[in-house]
């Protein structure tokens, strides 16, 4: 290739890219490094931004909001990634074969993930009712003990991780791809050697999903701590008695409730130091596993 030619080709890359790069600039790159500026400061949104240091962070390391909100975020991350992940896999594996009435199996299990935020919340506000619910009428009928779900402090998380496990659609998508990808043949040339199902999926399916594994459970660890606002915020608003209290409500709070603009952008690089050691340990944990060729 010409020296013109590859002047002409990276500046058409170039072109292509540019959108994307300034959205991103605008969108990301910019706003972040405003909060980092405002952590710094203390700042109502009306006056000047004024630079105080560390203080910001040494308040939040004495508020037990803050501390409250950060043991929820994880121990929710901590119950709801794995069964998240692996609903996924089940689905993945179920649909995976040709068979009947399996692409409309495969929307339905798509389905939950597109609907808006706020309509899944306040649709399970109702399925999760305590007194005209369908859930708890569905477990009366079975003989079941009924929660009181959303009014219950020892049951409101794990209600909001039984709401977070019926949108997995994205994730049942990304290891449907992953299965597509093991070869088929791979999987006939061990089945004519006499292996079972368990062997096969335990010895070709999962060293070769892998990947696709540890892709699924970095997105969710970086997104886990976003996507509680919306359920915490409209079914329970952080209660009852501070047991879906999150990070995200936890920055909202500082910022639109109490004009403490400084502390929320603070809380917000503290939760981002978080995600970024929960990456780096899932990576740790799964360092290598799948990708070696040989």
């Amino acid at each position: 290739m010409s020296q013109n030619n590859l002047t002409r080709s990276r500046s058409q890359i170039f072109a292509l890219l540019a959108p994307y790069l300034l959205g991103a600039f605008l969108l990301i790159a910019l706003p972040a490094g405003i909060s980092f500026f405002i952590s710094f400061t203390r700042f109502n949104g009306i006056d000047r931004p004024l630079f105080i240091g560390w203080q910001n962070f040494q308040l939040l390391r004495r508020d037990p909001l803050f501390w409250a909100a950060i043991t929820n975020s994880l121990l929710f991350i901590a119950l709801a990634i794995p069964l998240r992940v692996l609903g996924a896999l089940g689905l993945a594996l179920l649909y995976n074969h040709p068979r009947r009435a399996v692409g409309f199996f495969r929307a339905a299990a798509y389905l939950p993930t597109v609907i808006p935020d706020t309509a899944y919340a306040l649709t399970w506000l109702w399925i999760l009712n305590p007194l005209y619910g369908p859930m708890n009428d569905a477990l009366r009928l079975l003989g079941l003990p009924a929660p009181s779900w959303l009014a219950d402090s020892a049951w409101s998380l794990p209600a909001l991780v039984l709401i977070s496990l019926f949108q997995i659609g994205e994730g049942f998508v990304i290891l449907l791809a992953g299965l597509r990808h093991i070869p088929a043949e791979v999987n006939d040339a061990v089945r004519v050697d006499g292996a079972n199902r368990w062997q096969i999926f335990s010895s070709i399916t999962m060293p070769l999903l892998s990947p696709w594994l540890v892709l699924l459970s970095v997105r969710d660890v970086a997104l886990s701590f976003q996507n509680t606002f919306t359920p915490a915020f409209i079914m329970t608003r952080g209660g009852p008695y501070y047991s879906t209290f999150f990070t995200p409500l936890f920055i909202y709070e500082s910022a639109f409730d109490g004009l403490r603009f400084g502390q929320a952008a603070a809380a917000m690089l503290m939760v981002f130091l978080v995600t970024l050691i929960l990456v780096g340990l899932v990576y740790f944990i799964f360092e290598g596993q799948g990708f070696d060729e040989d």
